[in-house]
């Protein structure tokens, strides 16, 4: 991802007050949902929601620490699956990716993120109706738990500079 993208793009996530907002949101929705936000949940969050786009597992693993050590893996990986649990986080398959959830919803909310090739944007848009998904899995015998859309292509920046 990015490596054929020879222009600048900003990337950056939330930080300072930006960041302490949407923590103590994400801690509130947890409460409010009866569980706890550990302080490994906590740290994972804010590691996806500073980089502002998708990251690798490893590269969470890495830059656990607040001082400079690394997190046992199983660490990392328990605080993603509570955070995609309670629909705060989300794996984008097509690129082995983790990204903080920009929706305040329902945690069983469709997700559709659009990927850029080029430079590896990625932004998460609102999902199709799920109701004509649930429909056709429902006839097929099926109980959807969560979907999730990948889109790859080009964003508007990319597109103009190529």
């Amino acid at each position: 991802m990015g490596s054929a993208c020879d222009h600048d793009h900003d990337h950056s996530g939330l930080n300072g007050g930006a960041l302490d907002r949407a923590l103590a949101a994400a801690e509130a929705r947890a409460v409010q949902r009866g569980e706890r936000m550990t302080a490994q949940r906590r740290r994972v969050l804010a590691l996806l929601l500073e980089t502002g786009e998708p990251v690798k597992a490893y590269d969470l693993i890495a830059r656990f620490g607040e001082d400079g050590q690394a997190a046992k893996p199983p660490t990392v990986y328990r605080a993603l699956e509570f955070l995609e649990r309670l629909g705060m986080a989300h794996r984008i398959a097509s690129i082995s990716a983790y990204v903080a959830c920009t929706d305040d919803g329902d945690a069983a909310h469709a997700a559709a993120f659009l990927i850029c090739d080029c430079c590896g944007a990625t932004r998460e848009v609102s999902g199709p109706d799920q109701s004509a998904m649930n429909a056709a899995a429902s006839a097929a015998g099926y109980a959807i738990a969560r979907t999730t859309i990948e889109a790859h292509g080009r964003c508007a920046a990319c597109r103009e500079t190529a």
